[in-house]
């Protein structure tokens, strides 16, 4: 579902797809939902299958549920939120920006060289599930940060209408203390030398002003 999608293009889908949702989308928007009368809780149930988002390179992904093994793997540029992922997430990622509004699997990031991922974990779970063998694990989120953040997670409630998003945006600033930011060890090296190449730089446009899909495809994506 949405492979290779090119900018200028939304895809909104009510349902459930499989795996590769978004692989090596470029620059188009992706948005899957859980239905509202689906009659359990969006962020407790796998929606996407496995491997997510494989070699994308630019462009946004929402995803009102949960996704499955290797979310992100190889991500090179987009910036997406999903309200949890399985075992691997952002495996191998050299781009982009992902926040996670729940629980991981293990091993995430490892071999992650790029880009910039953000967990929310009040529970402090989330360090034990991090291969840092390449990464950097922060607790405190700087003003690019929050920036990102906030804008990434209340576009995620406006195009899925996630019940996880609005209730985090209820109390955003105490919520945002709790998010783990996931920094590359030589990616933060590149951005301490070179301003320019931070991802958190360009942030996405706001939904409010992007307009939001008006008639979305109903049903399950196995492609």
């Amino acid at each position: 579902f949405g492979a290779f999608l090119q900018q200028g293009i939304t895809m909104d889908l009510v349902g459930t797809a499989n795996d590769y949702v978004g692989k090596g989308l470029s620059g188009g928007k992706l948005v899957v939902r859980t239905p509202s009368n689906a009659g359990f809780a969006a962020d407790e149930n796998i929606v996407i299958g496995n491997v997510a988002l494989y070699g994308a390179t630019q462009g946004e992904a929402y995803v009102n549920g949960l996704a499955g093994e290797r979310f992100a793997v190889r991500n090179s540029g987009v910036k997406g939120v999903v309200e949890g992922v399985g075992d691997h997430g952002c495996e191998y990622m050299t781009g982009g920006a992902i926040v996670v509004l729940g629980e991981t699997g293990k091993n995430f990031a490892a071999g992650m060289s790029g880009g910039i991922a953000y967990v929310h974990d009040p529970d402090g779970e989330f360090a034990r599930r991090v291969n840092t063998g390449m990464v950097s694990l922060e607790f405190t989120l700087d003003e690019k940060d929050r920036a990102l953040v906030s804008r990434l997670v209340e576009n995620h409630a406006e195009y899925t209408d996630s019940e996880r998003a609005r209730e985090l945006l209820a109390d955003w600033e105490a919520e945002l203390d709790d998010f783990t930011k996931v920094m590359p060890d030589a990616y933060a090296e590149v951005i301490a030398d070179r301003e320019r190449d931070d991802v958190r730089n360009e942030l996405p446009p706001a939904a409010s002003e992007a307009g939001v899909a008006a008639e979305p495809t109903q049903g399950q994506a196995d492609d």
